[in-house]
Order: structure tokens, then C-alpha cells, then sequence
């Protein structure tokens, strides 16, 4: 079982990799099918709406078809998929492998997070989280950079095609490894699929349009209402039934609720920074793609080096205080991130995204490892199922957060925002106000009982 954990990351940087790595290709997928970038951008909505809509359904199916099952035919159908986007003769073509990919992603992340919840002692719980999530604070930073050398040395296609080899890789050892098992087998519940689907089809469709600066903020405001008109209606079915689809009666496990409630505030800001500071770096400080992109490998280290003393870390402080005192570190590298301008020295500049990069990750580690302590082994199909449903609407949301101040900021400024003529006065308005709902959600942590989570932590 101590391989479950890395057969799993390896499916979940498949699937965020992909996901980020796609926006360097759209100038040279668009020239390929003749058409213009943003018509190559229905591919990248179409997928994410296209996981919206399926992933609340991935408990359920694990349940009811076995985890093994429906972990395997996701990497199976996400692979297919890869394959058909690479060889994709059209834009229609194209949208559609993507709407396929998208099924396969939906099944693929939430199950495999079941997976490892469901086999990993509640001791070991934080180690296995931490192994999982690091292609998704990672993905995000390292995806552009490894897409421009694809498009530079090969072509588009290979971005899909690099797939195969790693997806026939993980569905070998699948079968191998991961045991299959069911869960209880309880009715479809239809009325929540639907709404639940689109709500989040409204919600995510609308932070899409209100982050691209063509776009009519009145068109993505009317969406995002009504996804929360959806939303309620959700939360009112749900409540009315014996076996709802996302259960929110969850909520009543007070780790879950901070992971939730807290847990979205802090993503807003942390799923923002990685839109944010390339932007900076190349429109606010006027840099290179490559040279911006050497820079953001600081941000990446961080990410990624801050694993391996994330376990220890908690062992040591607790939930409570390490969530409160690394959210209040994040702020203020954010701040500082917002106070850098073209003349800071380049050592600074580095420090400060290192510093975004740690505490970022311990933030999204600690998250994704709060939610499960108090959760039975009955309820972490419906824990993972509502979590990853958290997860996908926060990406959204950070990044339209990010990008909607850039346009206020600017358009009170006298300057319209269509034009990208972003200044670093700007941005330093942008960092300011998307640390606040990371400095909200301090007070909430602080709340949090000291023994919270004091399941997860080990004996040492």
C-alpha cells in the first residue's frame, strides 16, 4: 500500500499538467487549425466544465463499480482522450477529445484521493496527503514552462501525447497494486447531480468569462448569481434526502467545515498567485517569457521542497497553530510579492517567491489532509466527492478574483482594461487586496481546537 500514494500523483500530474500546459500551445494550435486563439480556448472551458459537472458523481461510481474499476477506466478513458487531442484535424475535433478528457479527469483525481484515503492508516494520513498533492502546486508553476519547450522544440501535439507512455505506465501497476472495493451501494440521486452540475456549470462558467478582459463582466456577474441560485437549490435537495449526492451534513465535522469554509478562503489567494506573478514578472516588469519563467523555478522549489518537512511540521505544532501562523506568513509574502518592482534585486526576488512557494504549499497540504480527521471510514466517499467539488471552484474563483482586480485596478485608473496595459502600480494593488481573504481566514483557524486533527499526527 505505500506505493498508492505515488501511482496516484503520478494521475493527478498527468491531469494538472495538461491542464496548464495547454495555454502556451493555443498560439500554435490555432495557426495548426486555422483559426483564432480564443476558438482553441473553448477546449480548455469545455474541459472545465466538463469536470464540473462529473466529478460529484465519482463517489458514488467508486462505491457502487469499485474503486479500482473506475480509477482505471478514468486513466484508460483520460489516455484515449490524450491520444484523440493530439491527432485532433479541427477545432470541433478538438473540444470534443476535451469533453472526453475531461470525463476521464473528473473520475481520475477524486477516486484516486478516495483510494489513498481509504487504504492509509489515519498516523500515515499526512505523509500520503502530502505525496498526492504535489502535482498540484507544482503543475501549475512548471506547465507553461515545459509546454513552451515542447511548442518550441516539437510541436502541440506532443503535449498530449506524453501522456501515453505515463497512463500505460500507471494502468499496469494499477492493476497490480490498488485493491478494488465497494462501498455502500445507495440509489443515484438525479435531482442532485443535475443541480449540483449546473451550478457549478454556472459558477465556474462565469469566473471563466469575468477573468478574460473581452469578455462582459454583466454576462459572467448574471452566471455566477445563478450559480448560486443553483447552489442553494442544492443545498435544499440535499437536505431533503437519504442519500444525497453532496452531502453536506458533513459539515458538521468542525475540521471539515474550517477545511471548507476556511480552507476556501485561503484558496482564493493561494490559487491566485500563480496566476498573478507571472503577469507581473512579464507585463508589470516587462521580462522574457523564458527569463520570467527561470524566476518562477524559485516559486516551484518551494512548492515542492517544503514537502518534505510539511509531516514534521505538523507533528510538532498541530493543525491550529501551523495553519494560522504559515496563513499569516503567506500574507505577508504576498504583500511582498505586491512591493516588488523591475529595480529589486534579483536575490530579493527570489527569496520572496521561495517564501510563496513554502508557505503555499504547507497551506494546500495542511487543507487537504484537515478535511479527512474526523471523517469515518463510511463517510470519505462523500468527504473526497465534496472536497474535490471545493477544490475545482476555488481554482476558478482565485484566478477570476486575481484577474478582476487587475481590471478594477487599472480601470480606476483611467486605463482600459482590454488593452493589458498593466502597470506594476497595479499589481502592487492586486497583491494588496488578494491577501485579505487569506488574512480572513486566520481568525477562523484560531478557533480550531487545539487537538484538532491530533488523529492524523504520528506517535513521534
Amino acid at each position: 500500500m505505500t506505493l498508492l500514494p505515488y501511482i496516484v500523483a503520478a494521475t493527478f500530474f498527468m491531469e494538472y499538467l495538461d491542464s496548464t500546459i495547454i495555454a502556451t500551445a493555443l498560439p500554435s494550435m490555432a495557426r495548426s487549425f486555422h483559426v483564432g486563439p480564443n476558438e482553441i480556448s473553448l477546449g480548455m472551458t469545455a474541459y472545465m466544465l466538463t469536470l464540473a459537472v462529473f466529478i460529484p458523481i465519482s463517489g458514488w461510481a467508486a462505491d457502487r463499480f469499485g474503486s479500482r474499476t473506475v480509477f482505471a477506466s478514468a486513466v484508460v478513458v483520460f489516455t484515449a482522450a490524450s491520444v484523440l487531442c493530439g491527432f485532433a484535424g479541427s477545432v470541433d475535433q478538438f473540444v470534443a477529445a476535451r469533453v472526453l478528457q475531461g470525463l476521464g479527469g473528473a473520475m481520475m483525481v477524486p477516486v484516486g484521493r478516495f483510494i489513498v484515503v481509504r487504504n492509509t492508516e489515519t498516523s500515515r494520513m499526512i505523509q500520503a496527503i502530502s505525496t498526492i498533492t504535489w502535482p498540484a502546486v507544482v503543475a501549475p508553476v512548471v506547465g507553461p514552462t515545459v509546454g513552451g519547450m515542447i511548442v518550441t522544440f516539437a510541436t502541440w501535439h506532443w503535449i498530449f501525447f506524453i501522456n501515453v507512455p505515463l497512463g500505460l505506465m500507471v494502468l499496469g501497476v494499477i492493476f497490480a497494486v490498488v485493491p478494488q472495493q465497494f462501498g455502500e451501494r445507495r440509489p443515484m440521486d438525479w435531482g442532485g447531480f443535475v443541480l449540483g452540475g449546473l451550478s457549478l456549470t454556472a459558477i465556474l462558467l462565469g469566473t471563466e468569462l469575468a477573468s478574460n478582459t473581452q469578455a462582459s463582466l454583466v454576462l459572467a456577474g448574471a452566471l455566477f448569481v445563478a450559480g448560486l441560485l443553483l447552489g442553494a437549490a442544492t443545498l435544499r435537495h440535499a437536505a431533503g434526502q437519504d442519500h444525497p449526492l453532496l452531502d453536506f451534513r458533513l459539515m458538521r465535522h468542525p475540521t471539515f467545515a474550517v477545511t471548507v469554509l476556511a480552507g476556501t478562503l485561503s484558496r482564493f489567494t493561494i490559487d491566485a498567485i500563480p496566476y498573478l506573478v507571472p503577469l507581473l514578472l512579464q507585463v508589470g516588469f516587462g521580462l522574457t517569457a523564458f527569463h520570467a519563467g527561470s524566476l518562477m523555478l524559485a516559486f516551484a522549489f518551494g512548492n515542492l521542497g517544503m514537502k518534505m518537512f510539511t509531516t514534521r511540521i505538523l507533528d510538532r505544532f498541530g493543525f491550529r497553530t501551523t495553519a494560522a501562523v504559515n496563513a499569516g506568513l503567506g500574507v505577508l509574502f504576498v504583500l511582498l510579492a505586491g512591493a516588488m518592482v523591475p529595480a529589486t534585486p534579483v536575490a530579493i526576488l527570489l527569496l520572496v517567491l521561495l517564501g510563496c512557494g513554502v508557505t503555499r504549499s504547507m497551506q494546500y497540504t495542511l487543507l487537504a489532509t484537515l478535511g479527512y480527521a474526523d471523517i469515518g471510514n463510511r463517510e470519505k466517499g462523500a468527504a473526497s466527492t465534496l472536497l474535490s467539488v471545493t477544490r475545482q471552484i476555488c481554482i476558478g474563483l482565485g484566478v477570476a478574483f486575481a484577474a478582476l482586480t487587475l481590471r478594477a485596478v487599472a480601470t480606476l485608473r483611467g486605463e482600459h482594461p482590454a488593452t493589458d496595459a498593466f502597470v506594476p502600480a497595479d499589481f502592487h494593488w492586486a497583491f494588496l487586496i488578494v491577501a485579505i481573504p487569506l488574512a480572513l481566514s486566520i481568525p477562523r483557524y484560531l478557533r480550531m481546537d487545539r487537538t484538532a486533527g491530533a488523529a492524523l499526527r504520528t506517535a513521534s
